[in-house]
């Protein structure tokens, strides 16, 4: 189990923007902000994902958050749309990974492809 992650964007605020949109249906809030050197966001009150100032190596990254349900998988990725993400997967089945593997992709503004998923069988 990792403790936290980190991300490397080229733009802070502009990617501190977009993800409080789309990870806000996640319950994903800041927790931490370093002015105009890093912002933490956290779902219970401690900072696991991180965003810090610099050069994004973009492309070949990959995140995925666990989403508690198919509903929300789609919320996520409606917010990262309506926040200036890419579509890279609509809210689906992905049955190649496993029977119960529903989840969204989007690429943030750096490239990275960003996952919301929900390993539950849909009810």
């Amino acid at each position: 189990m990792f403790d936290h992650l980190g991300l490397t964007v080229s733009d802070l605020a502009r990617s501190q923007r977009f993800y409080a949109r789309a990870l806000a249906p996640l319950g994903y809030a800041v927790q931490a902000e370093y002015a105009g050197e890093a912002v933490g966001f956290g779902d219970s009150g401690r900072p696991t994902f991180w965003l810090g100032a610099g050069k994004a190596s973009g492309t070949g990254t990959h995140v995925a958050f666990a989403a508690p349900d198919r509903a929300t998988v789609g919320r996520f990725h409606s917010a990262a749309l309506e926040a200036g993400g890419r579509d890279n997967g609509a809210p689906g089945p992905r049955p190649h990974y496993h029977p119960n593997y529903y989840g969204a992709f989007v690429l943030d503004p750096d490239g990275y492809n960003i996952e919301a998923v929900c390993h539950k069988p849909e009810r």
